[in-house]
């Protein structure tokens, strides 16, 4: 005989998927577009965790334009709203460059005028990886929430 299974409470992700253009311009719909969905899943704008997931989803969507870029193809945000955090993923579809994964990242030369982005990412992100995929890469990174925030 078994023991009844104490009831589980349901899990609700939410999930927000969009394909920009590969250009300046798509970095930064993407950052505003993602400030917009978690506002209306209930983090408020102007936050901790909104202002986070706007500056790591910045990063990772200049990056896509910047090093992932392929002419005539978009790069893919994906927010995932996951009890207690934020999932954040960006994807481009170039295989030959891969980003440094966490504990790789090393710091640019004192006068370097790029290659912070991953550090910022790394100081921001409660986690993060890269991921391969067919074609390209997903750099994906999750924020915590304080509880109380949605989820």
């Amino acid at each position: 005989m078994t023991a009844p299974s104490a009831p589980r409470r349901p899990i609700t992700v939410r999930v927000f998927t969009q394909r920009l253009s590969a250009t300046s311009r798509g970095a930064r719909l993407a950052r505003h577009l993602a400030v917009g969905q978690l506002a209306d899943w209930g983090v408020p704008f102007g936050t901790d965790a909104s202002d986070t997931v706007a500056a790591v989803v910045a990063e990772l969507a200049a990056n896509a334009v910047t090093h992932g870029r392929v002419p005539g193809r978009d790069f893919e945000l994906r927010l995932s709203l996951v009890p207690g955090a934020v999932r954040i993923e960006v994807a481009d579809t170039r295989s030959a460059s891969r980003p440094p994964g966490p504990g790789d990242v090393r710091p640019p030369r004192p006068l370097a005028e790029s290659g912070r982005g991953l550090l910022l990412v790394d100081a921001l992100a409660d986690r993060w990886e890269v991921l391969d995929r067919m074609p390209g890469k997903t750099v994906r990174a999750e924020v915590d929430l304080p509880r109380g925030d949605s989820a």
